[in-house]
């Protein structure tokens, strides 16, 4: 890359400060430090810069999409555990190198089995244990672990019934094709989205 380049990116990203308005007072400003602006052209660019090695070394499975994070791997015995929270130990160590912060709150240890399984998942990320979860939603679809599609169809029919009623609200005096119309634009694009949309479990029938 361009040295000019390097200089001109190092000038847009230091010296910046941010503030918070909270109704209609501001907080004091305060000098941001890391991460990139948002609402930048070249904020998307510069994020995945910066998360472009977030897999070194981990011999888990990493997924990104924006800042979604997800890390899997197949757990056949306690080594398997064991190499899982080494992954998530490692992802603590580049977060720290790279003076990001993640919140680990937000975060969920699910696992998909057909067997019910009693024994507890203990992983945990910076120092936190992580709580586990029956489901959890993954780019627009509710994944369960017991490969349920229940909570999806849930989750589907009450966002198509919340847009038929509005759409039949709205449109309560009008014609036939503009009732149409408002159904294939609003509501039908709903359903489409339904319990397998792109996804298939493996599972054979």
């Amino acid at each position: 890359m361009d040295s000019r380049v390097v200089v001109w990116i190092r000038e847009f990203l230091l010296g910046r400060m941010q503030r918070v308005r909270v109704g209609g007072q501001l907080s004091a400003e305060v000098r941001v430090t890391s991460g990139v602006p948002q609402g930048s052209v070249l904020g998307p660019l510069l994020f995945l810069a910066i998360v472009y090695d977030i897999w070194r070394n981990m011999e888990s499975t990493i997924r990104l999409f924006a800042d979604d994070c997800i890390i899997y791997r197949k757990i056949m015995n306690n080594v398997d555990m064991e190499k899982l929270q080494k992954d998530l130990d490692r992802l603590r160590e580049w977060v720290i190198e790279n003076a990001m912060k993640i919140n680990p709150s937000k975060s969920k240890a699910i696992r998909f089995k057909w067997a019910r399984v009693k024994d507890p998942l203990n992983y945990s990320l910076m120092g936190t244990l992580i709580p586990e979860a029956r489901s959890c939603k993954y780019l627009g679809i509710i994944l369960r672990g017991d490969w349920s599609w229940a909570d999806q169809v849930d989750y589907v029919v009450r966002k198509a019934w919340k847009a038929l009623h509005f759409t039949m609200r709205v449109l309560k005096m009008g014609n036939s094709n503009t009732k149409s119309l408002a159904y294939m634009t609003l509501v039908r694009p709903i359903l489409n989205m339904g319990p397998c949309a792109g996804i298939h479990t493996g599972r054979d029938k």
